[in-house]
């Protein structure tokens, strides 16, 4: 083991020992952040930022009932049984390989990608990352196991079904949504509105969705891009909450390879979902400059991040880089969003 993967499993276990909440709702983003410093080089920092940040933790809550294969739908979406379902995927990847069991269990928990803000598919992202990219060992598959656990006890619909069936790219769906009319308030309530918000529906299933699942994988790519250059303008609506328009559409991104082609198209139509919410509720009505990224390179920018220290600032610039990576033409619009986010943030905490 390389002294990088050594730092992320130490920090994953350190993180296994609390629970994937705190203060009642609060999401437990340790394992993510850590997975992003660590993924950027900033692996040293690592442990002194879990110092700090896992003080706010609490402990696991107890155990219930175990889950089994037969009565799994009577626990899902029950928060009360979270301890109890990371129980049961930890026994189903101990007896199957990983892949096939995010495979079986992806289509039943896509559709309650709402849940808790999006954290757990966010959660899910970084540690799929993490096996694909340093492989397989016991606390990568254990991570695994929490975070799908996660989701699935926080497992919750939106209120109204998205069926893309139109022609706008990710960039002008987005900017044909309407807003919610009651704002600044936790993401259920906003949901709640999206019913009975004018015009909403008709721009949330303006967005094209291709066939082919090479066509579905660069247009989800472009949906974290556009998601991503949202913030760096509109960002100031709701500066913590909005991120996740874009963090959780690249976590079903980076989960990608590591599912058949033909969940694909699944993913993109309720990824869009999730950011057409996520926008309609926190992003602002109308937009400010962004911040002048002047001479700055993607290294130093994530390193305004890691100074700034706040969890939803390194996940967001985290994401933030990877557009930036996957820019052809060097646009650094990507890496202005990421200084919005430092800007904001800092100000808005």
């Amino acid at each position: 083991m390389d002294t990088t993967n050594g730092t992320l499993d130490e920090a994953l276990q350190r993180l296994h020992r609390s629970g994937p909440e705190f203060q009642g709702y609060l999401s437990n983003h340790g394992p993510m952040a850590v997975e992003a410093l660590v993924r950027n080089g900033h692996a040293p920092t690592v442990h002194r930022w879990l110092d700090a940040y896992e003080t706010r933790l609490e402990d696991l809550p107890p155990a219930r009932t175990p889950i089994g294969d037969d009565d799994w739908r009577e626990a899902l979406g029950d928060t009360a049984r979270v301890t109890d379902w990371t129980g049961y995927f930890s026994r189903r990847i101990a007896e199957r390989p990983w892949r096939e069991v995010l495979t079986e269990w992806w289509p039943r928990l896509l559709p309650g990608i709402a849940g808790a803000a999006t954290h757990p598919v966010i959660r899910v992202g970084h540690a799929v990352r993490a096996l694909l990219r340093d492989g397989e060992d016991a606390t990568r598959l254990s991570e695994l196991a929490c975070a799908l656990g996660y989701w699935a006890a926080r497992h919750t619909l939106l209120p109204v079904t998205v069926t893309p069936s139109g022609r706008a790219t990710p960039a002008d769906a987005i900017a044909a949504l309407p807003r919610v009319a009651e704002r600044n308030l936790l993401p259920q309530r906003g949901y709640d509105q999206l019913p009975t918000t004018p015009g909403w529906l008709g721009a949330a299933e303006s967005l094209y969705v291709p066939e082919n699942p090479d066509a579905v994988r660069d247009r989800l790519a472009d949906l974290v891009r556009a998601a991503t250059l949202s913030y760096a303008t509109h960002g100031h609506g709701g500066p913590v909450m909005l991120v996740h328009a874009a963090t959780a559409p690249n976590a079903l991104l980076r989960t990608l390879p590591a599912l058949p082609r033909e969940l694909w198209g699944l993913s993109l139509t309720v990824a869009w979902a999730a950011t057409a919410a996520i926008t309609s509720i926190y992003a602002a009505d109308e937009p400010l400059p962004p911040p002048v990224v002047s001479s700055l390179t993607p290294e130093e920018v994530f390193e305004r991040a890691v100074a700034h220290g706040d969890e939803h600032v390194i996940k967001f610039a985290d994401t933030a880089l990877d557009v930036a990576a996957a820019s052809k033409d060097g646009d650094d619009r990507a890496l202005s969003a990421a200084l919005n986010a430092v800007r904001l943030i800092d100000a808005d905490g």
